[in-house]
């Protein structure tokens, strides 16, 4: 059996509740300053998001909501430019401490690295964004905590794809049996289970609906000593948040299961 050696975490939803409150109005930001009468509220970001991805969202967004709007000629460029501007308008909003890590994040992650676990991010945002997000929620020296940050374009697919967890192990020299993953939408458990990674979620407003019958154990967050979790799928025993002998069990168990019992 294999020990557990690398934690590998998604970024948008997962490190820090990003979308809501983060991307979606930065990137309204940046159609209002390019003149665009495009708005994406709350529900409508929410239909959005079942794309992985910036300017693959864009696209979706044109296709299945704005038939009417005439594509210029030069619509990929005017794509691009809209996504590094977004991106700016969003590093602005984590520079002012507008988006903060989700509850027992930053906890986790300093008892990962004091244990010797290897930490990665895996994530189709952008690596400005998770840098700006590291930096910003987690401490000056957060991009330092990870040793890869797989991120944006590096992969030829998005999740669901499994290609950004592949590319990861690969370049940590690690089996999936090795690691747990950790995501907070259908896409992401899609993308994790399919390069055979044992999973938790933890799941957002947007996300409480997905299919999570693939994860190993599925939580409203990681908790504090002091905000137990609550347990959606999975067995935690008397544990009230998530901690390194909490995952070494999961990791145990779930490694020990027939394949066919994994859900």
């Amino acid at each position: 059996m294999a020990d557990l050696k690398a934690l590998i975490f998604d970024v948008d939803g997962t490190l820090a509740d990003t979308e809501r409150d983060g991307h979606r109005l930065a990137f309204n930001q940046a159609f209002a300053a390019a003149g665009l009468d495009w708005e994406w509220d709350v529900p409508l970001y929410g239909q959005l998001l079942a794309v992985a991805g910036g300017k693959e969202r864009m696209h979706y967004y044109l296709d299945r909501f704005r038939p009417d709007w005439r594509r210029p000629q030069n619509l990929e460029a005017l794509i691009a430019d809209l996504h590094k501007a977004k991106t700016r308008y969003y590093t602005e909003l984590l520079a002012q401490g507008a988006i903060p890590l989700r509850p027992g994040v930053k906890r986790l992650l300093t008892e990962a690295r004091r244990a010797g676990l290897r930490l990665a991010i895996a994530t189709t945002t952008t690596p400005a964004n998770v840098t700006a997000l590291l930096q910003n929620a987690l401490a000056p020296d957060g991009v330092e905590w990870f040793e890869l940050i797989a991120a944006g374009d590096m992969v030829p697919a998005k999740k669901p794809a499994p290609d950004i967890y592949v590319y990861t192990l690969e370049h940590m020299g690690l089996s999936p049996q090795e690691c747990l993953a950790f995501e907070d939408s259908g896409n992401g458990i899609q993308s994790a289970t399919a390069s055979q990674l044992a999973t938790i979620i933890t799941i957002t407003d947007y996300t409480r609906d997905h299919d999570f019958r693939a994860a190993a154990l599925v939580l409203d967050c990681l908790g504090e000593p002091d905000y137990p979790f609550q347990v959606l799928q999975g067995e935690v025993g008397w544990t009230t948040y998530v901690d390194v002998p909490l995952l070494r069990s999961l990791h145990r168990q779930w490694t020990a299961a027939p394949v066919s019992f994994r859900r």
